[in-house]
């Protein structure tokens, strides 16, 4: 087994000017994370794993090095999922005890430390490097747990949040070595570009790596791989699941179903366990961020849980790799999309049915209301429009835009706006 020294020497690279990959820049996360550094408050970095938060950890670590000339000693990044560090007895105060006393004792170092949430007690150590006040702090995980634990309470109000989700649609033309338009003349000319490009990250998804990867066969046994790790490490092993098949087949039919409505019930007496499990097991999921419950739109808490709840999935990509499929699905991987792409904009999403349905409820932060329905087909039925209209007679003037996301559709028809998806998706950011 190595030395703590021969550790720390091999995660960071750049003390000894090696390089390091620093992949793609994603310009919106890598501003917000540079901002918040400011502020020297612990930038805590969330998401569903593999979506890119090491990735920004280094490209954070090299604009520190180029661009602001700290010594390149002065940065310390520890991987804790990395099997040499978890083995240690006390490993945070071990690593940065050999750190202090082998690499770098001055003062205003940057302590980052990646997928911390698999060090037990970590909480409380994080609580006492920001005490000192003399180091800037960066910690990453992948489940909501890192905000849900005892971190919340024992420095709330000192920690940033950036949740860092797999690639938009703008990222995902990036990666693919497009260049975004900037004005309307340039975005009518790139149409049919990025109607095809759309079309492939509907069925790719945005985990980055995946992106990357040139061949089809890879990508999705690397999406296996990622959906087989977050389960494992991040369901299973976290919550100390008992029945991995129950969770399995739960899990299965959820990634099969996504957009559809579902009773706890129906699960129940689907996977023959009780509805208290399948609660709990769809949490688990909600907290490894792969699959997301929304709720029926309501006033009353009282008819709001009566109602039916629909499932959701993190990425097309990762749904597509391990969900049983008989067609191509472009409808439902549509919505899921407009989906996650809501839930990044950081608004409160609902759906509801009466006659007709509207997919998406969302509450604005002036407490009005907008109504999405998502269509992604050549002909449009007019069951779209008619609900829309139909919650819009119902909500009245709380209504504030009813909008139609197509395929290759734009116009206006009294209260309803029709945009072309890959347009919204762009528009959006």
């Amino acid at each position: 087994m190595p030395s703590v020294l021969d550790l720390l020497v091999a995660l960071n690279p750049w003390w000894n000017d090696k390089p390091f990959e620093a992949g793609i820049r994603r310009e919106n996360y890598f501003a917000k994370i540079q901002k918040y550094l400011k502020t020297n408050e612990i930038v805590v970095l969330t998401g569903v794993r593999r979506s890119g938060k090491t990735t920004l950890l280094f490209q954070i670590i090299d604009d520190l090095i180029r661009n602001r000339g700290l010594d390149p000693r002065s940065i310390l990044f520890v991987n804790c999922d990395e099997p040499e560090v978890t083995r240690l007895d006390n490993p945070l105060e071990t690593l940065l005890e050999t750190y202090r006393r082998d690499v770098y004792s001055g003062d205003a170092a940057y302590i980052i430390l990646d997928e911390i949430q698999t060090i037990d007690g970590w909480e409380r150590w994080v609580k006492s490097l920001y005490d000192r006040k003399q180091y800037s702090l960066i910690v990453s995980g992948s489940t909501s747990y890192l905000l849900d634990s005892n971190l919340a309470t024992l420095i709330s109000g000192r920690y940033l949040p950036v949740h860092v989700y797999p690639l938009d649609f703008a990222e995902y033309a990036v990666f693919s070595g497009e260049e975004l338009p900037h004005d309307p003349v340039a975005l009518a000319a790139a149409k049919y570009r990025f109607l095809n490009l759309l079309g492939e990250y509907l069925r790719e998804g945005g985990f980055p790596q995946v992106v990357l990867s040139d061949d089809e066969t890879i990508r999705r046994d690397q999406l296996r791989a990622y959906y087989d790790s977050i389960v494992y490490r991040d369901i299973v092993r976290v919550n100390e699941v008992r029945n991995q098949k129950a969770l399995g087949d739960l899990l299965a039919y959820c990634m099969t179903n996504v957009t559809s409505p579902y009773s706890y019930r129906n699960l129940q007496e689907m996977l023959g366990i009780d509805i208290e499990t399948v609660k709990e097991y769809l949490h688990y999921a909600e907290q490894a961020k792969i699959l997301f419950e929304v709720p029926y739109f309501s006033y009353s808490l009282k008819v709001q849980s009566r109602n039916n709840k629909k499932i959701y999935c993190i990425d097309n990509g990762l749904r597509n790799a391990v969900s049983f499929r008989f067609s191509k699905d472009e409808g439902r991987l549509a919505e899921n999309l407009v989906f996650v792409e809501l839930m990044k904009r950081g608004h409160e999403v609902y759906y509801w049915k009466k006659k007709g349905e509207v997919d998406f409820v969302v509450k604005n932060p002036d407490q009005s209301l907008s109504a999405i329905n998502v269509s992604y087909t050549d002909a449009l039925p007019e069951r779209e429009e008619g609900a829309l209209l139909e919650f819009a007679d119902l909500y009245g003037t709380r209504v504030q835009e009813c909008i139609l996301l197509t395929k290759d559709t734009e116009r206006e028809a009294g209260r309803v706006r029709y945009i072309p998806l890959w347009k919204w998706l762009l528009r959006q950011r």
